[in-house]
């Protein structure tokens, strides 16, 4: 029972050198950021596929722009990137049209509007990713680094003894080893939190991309 004691989890986090700990720190740290960026960026996507959807229901609807402008200037929060972007090629639109600027005006200035707005709302909506992607790609090595020096360790306090044993050995190793199993307990869920959110920020943006273009269309097609 001294034996089993001796080697479980608690016992090995507690009696490790100060180095591995402060690995184990650095990565518990890491791990515990890594998952308040993963919740976060969760509800923000979420919040923002739904924005998303019910400002293209309200667009594609076919009211009065002008209205819908009004709308979403009054709660630019709520209704969400896309609306942002549309609201910015629209302000533009107004004063350019105001200004009696020519057709070639009436369309470049919305264009450009939106394509700086569209850049924000995708900074935005990026934010932190690199974070998941960094945590992911270094804390297995860090892990790495903690478990080569505790084996070093081990060895080293090997060294001190007449006869080696397999109990002598074993917490030494299973105290490095677990410097590994940390790291990878923080790269994983962030590398798969990395690739879900960019490959659903990669789909929204192209419907951004989408909507812009077909603004512009629209747009278009006033002017003439």
């Amino acid at each position: 029972m001294q034996a089993t004691s001796d080697i479980s989890l608690l016992s090995l986090l507690t009696n490790a050198s100060i180095p591995v700990q402060f690995v184990m720190l650095v990565l518990l740290g890491i791990s515990i950021l890594s998952w308040t960026y993963i919740f976060s960026k969760h509800s923000a996507l979420k919040r923002a596929n739904e924005q998303t959807r019910r400002f293209e229901d309200d667009f594609w609807a076919g009211g009065d722009l002008s209205v819908l402008q009004q709308a979403v200037t009054s709660r630019r929060a709520e209704h969400g990137a896309l609306a942002r972007i549309f609201d910015a090629g629209m302000t533009e639109f107004i004063k350019a049209r105001r200004n009696q600027a020519s057709k070639d005006t009436l369309t470049d200035a919305p264009r450009r509007a939106m394509r700086a707005a569209y850049q924000r709302e995708m900074d935005g909506l990026e934010s932190h990713l690199n974070f998941l992607a960094s945590a992911g790609s270094v804390s297995p090595y860090i892990g790495l680094l903690g478990t080569v020096w505790g084996i070093m360790h081990a060895f080293i306090g090997l060294s001190s003894m007449q006869q080696a044993t397999l109990a002598a050995v074993a917490p030494g190793i299973a105290e490095a080893l677990i410097a590994t199993a940390i790291g990878l307990f923080a790269a994983i869920p962030a590398v798969i939190a990395y690739n879900r959110y960019t490959n659903e920020i990669d789909r929204l943006a192209t419907r951004f991309d989408s909507f812009v273009d077909e603004f512009l269309n629209i747009l278009q097609r006033q002017v003439q």
